[in-house]
């Protein structure tokens, strides 16, 4: 049976209407790709991301890509994660095989990501491993939360610099009434 038998254009069409129908049965909630301007749909790059208290950290799942396919830029406040997944029906044993099913993507793809804070690129990390890509983004040191200490009573407060260091000030006059 060759790839444009009556037969498999039957199943693309069955499988076409099967994927509509799911799609808006569900209200697209549950349905693993978008659609391209041109009605065309593809699956995109699954994400997560998630901070802890010191990075931004993003894990990309972009399974049989080389690692040369890959580019992280940080430009102006946003990560873009660009690259090309090759497609396997161009391969010397697929060109010669009888398709039923073609659902890996493939192609050009970006995504681009703002974090809610600032962060240090300088100290940015990316690694690759197992198909996932990992991009650990440390927080810029003003945007880490830190602790404010709580004192009771004296004549005088304590101010916290943005280094975290403290300096003894004067009370002010509403600090001495509240005594």
């Amino acid at each position: 049976m060759s790839a444009s038998s009556p037969f498999s254009q039957d199943l693309a069409t069955l499988r076409s209407a099967l994927d509509q129908l799911w799609g808006e049965g569900f209200g697209g909630q549950l349905r693993g790709s978008w659609t391209r301007p041109n009605g065309a749909t593809y699956a995109p790059v699954p994400l997560d991301v998630y901070a802890t208290r010191d990075a931004f950290v993003i894990l990309a799942a972009v399974p049989g890509m080389r690692r040369e396919d890959l580019e992280v830029t940080y430009n102006q406040g946003t990560i873009v994660l660009t690259g090309v997944i090759g497609n396997v029906a161009e391969t010397e044993e697929a060109r010669a095989a009888t398709w039923y099913v073609h659902e890996l993507w493939h192609g050009r793809f970006q995504r681009a990501i703002t974090p809610p804070f600032e962060i240090d690129a300088d100290k940015a990390e990316a690694q690759y491993q197992d198909g996932i890509l990992r991009i650990r983004l440390p927080k810029a040191e003003h945007a880490r939360p830190r602790r404010i200490e709580v004192r009771m009573g004296g004549d005088k407060a304590q101010a916290i610099e943005a280094s975290g260091a403290t300096q003894e000030q004067p009370a002010t006059a509403e600090q001495s009434q509240a005594q």
